[in-house]
């Protein structure tokens, strides 16, 4: 058995069954099934993609990006998911470290093909909206499909995605999942949310983002549910979706919960189909989570990354959602713990790196050895986060293990200052990084956008912080800009600060 047979099983029980909305159009089950069938014969027969080739895609979210990750699932080849909001030069270092066979990519950007013509020669293009020179339109090849649409002894244990990293520092890494590990995350998925075939999930986040795919939205196939698929989010289309569409479950980032709440629209939108939304990606504002609660929408905490697929540790709909800035537990399917430099776990209040071990976690990272020894130990992948758990069991996440300031001997998380900051009413975004100074080694620098309208300088924001934290926390310096530097996840991209602050 492939994930592949969870769609055709599906198509089988209820056919009929929205299993994809987008644009106004539906995929039922049995149309989703078909499709599958379709792009796996085309892909095999066609494109030649056999057991363990990869197969990338470069496209907004669309039903063809879970076509083709199911149709992978059958042929025993891999997806390898490409970062839109990439250049090109970024784009063709991934096709090029993956050595990729075969690439689907949409008109909107096509502006890497004629590079990756020069670097990669056998790499055969398909247009997934458009039929590029010389080349197939997705369409085209579908209509060309024979032979048989799955290869033979594919099972769970099948690597079915590499997942580039974000590459804050370095060059991106790309994380190998199994079709388990996927698997294993949508059984957590549905302990988490109470998943069942009559939810509605609402996907906005970006689908090259294990976020965006497997929080919900394969979960949810996986059950039986529907999924609307949005291009890319905007505020405006997605209160609109949730006032119309009545979505029961959607994921948002911090990000993207702020632009929902200050969205004139908020305060009349219908948000009462919502049975809950999930956050993560990075510490969430408490604010944020006040917001959506006070208008009725229960909001749930996850914890994970690329390596973890990404659920490892998480809050659930009915369980103990009181402690504030807790991400939760580890999930019903793996384990997680906090260790010190040593790897030795850590006793309840005691800060160290988080460690998550289970199905769900990373095989490797593709062609590099070293850096897969680096993360995995005995088993367990290492986060590189900094966090504590309480004594019932329960995780709080405090910062990047590499984002610690270390000023006068005393380690300073940048999130508790984010933290103080982002509660004065006049800060809209904070993000603190470490400074070289010849007397401290380190100290904290803020970078802060203000709310519109607002007003505060630099004086009276250090003043708000040292009402709450101790005085060697105090940033140094406040920079305030128009924006901060994010990438897709709505992750602060602490290096590139830095090398404003340079």
């Amino acid at each position: 058995m492939d994930l592949s047979d969870f769609i055709f099983r599906h198509a089988g029980f209820t056919p009929d069954k929205p299993a994809l909305r987008f644009e106004g159009g539906t995929l039922t089950y049995a149309a989703m099934a078909a499709r599958i069938e379709a792009a796996a014969r085309a892909l095999k027969s066609e494109l030649r993609v056999g057991r363990g080739d990869r197969v990338a895609v470069l496209a907004a979210n669309h039903p063809d990006y879970l076509v083709l990750l199911y149709a992978c699932a059958r042929l025993g080849a891999m997806l390898v998911p490409l970062n839109w909001r990439l250049a090109v030069p970024e784009q063709l270092f991934t096709l090029t470290d993956a050595s990729v066979g075969a690439l689907l990519v949409e008109k909107d950007f096509g502006s890497v093909i004629a590079p990756l013509a020069e670097a990669l020669p056998q790499t055969r293009v398909v247009g997934l909206d458009f039929a590029p020179a010389g080349g197939w339109s997705f369409e085209e090849l579908l209509a060309s499909r024979c032979g048989e649409s799955r290869n033979p002894r594919i099972d769970l244990s099948a690597p079915l995605l590499v997942v580039y990293t974000s590459g804050t520092t370095g060059r991106p890494k790309g994380a190998v999942l199994r079709q388990e590990a996927l698997f294993w995350n949508g059984v957590m998925s549905q302990h988490m949310h109470g998943l069942t075939a009559n939810d509605h999930v609402l996907t906005v986040l970006p689908l090259f983002h294990v976020g965006g795919l497997n929080i919900q939205t394969t979960p949810a196939l996986h059950h039986g549910a529907t999924v609307t698929l949005h291009p890319r989010f905007a505020p405006e289309t997605t209160l609109a979706a949730i006032a119309c569409d009545r979505p029961t479950l959607a994921v948002l980032v911090p990000a993207t919960m702020q632009a929902m709440i200050t969205h004139p629209a908020w305060n009349s939108t219908d948000l009462s189909s919502l049975r809950a939304l999930t956050t993560g990606s990075t510490i969430v504002p408490q604010n944020l989570i006040d917001a959506f609660e006070q208008r009725g929408v229960p909001v749930l905490q996850v914890y994970g990354s690329t390596e973890t697929c990404p659920i490892a540790i998480y809050t659930t709909l009915h369980g103990d959602r009181s402690r504030p800035g807790s991400t939760g537990l580890p999930g019903l399917a793996c384990e997680a713990k906090i260790v010190d430099e040593a790897g030795a776990e850590v006793v309840p209040g005691v800060a160290g790196e988080i460690a998550v071990r289970g199905p769900n976690v990373v095989f490797e990272y593709w062609g590099n050895e070293l850096a897969t020894r680096e993360a995995l130990r005995d088993g367990w992948y290492l986060s590189g986060d900094v966090g504590t758990r309480d004594a019932d069991g329960y995780f709080y996440v405090h910062d990047r293990k590499k984002n610690m300031i270390i000023s006068g001997g005393e380690n300073i998380y940048p999130a508790e200052i984010e933290r103080v900051l982002l509660a004065h009413p006049a800060v809209a975004e904070a993000a603190v990084i470490g400074r070289p100074d010849p007397r401290w080694q380190e100290v904290p620098v803020a970078h802060v956008v203000l709310r519109p309208g607002a007003a505060a300088d630099a004086e009276a924001l250090k003043a708000h912080v040292a009402t709450e934290l101790a005085r060697f926390k105090l940033p140094r310096e406040v920079i305030f800009a128009d924006a901060l530097p994010r990438n897709a996840m709505g992750k602060v991209q602490h290096f590139r600060l830095r090398q404003r602050s340079s």
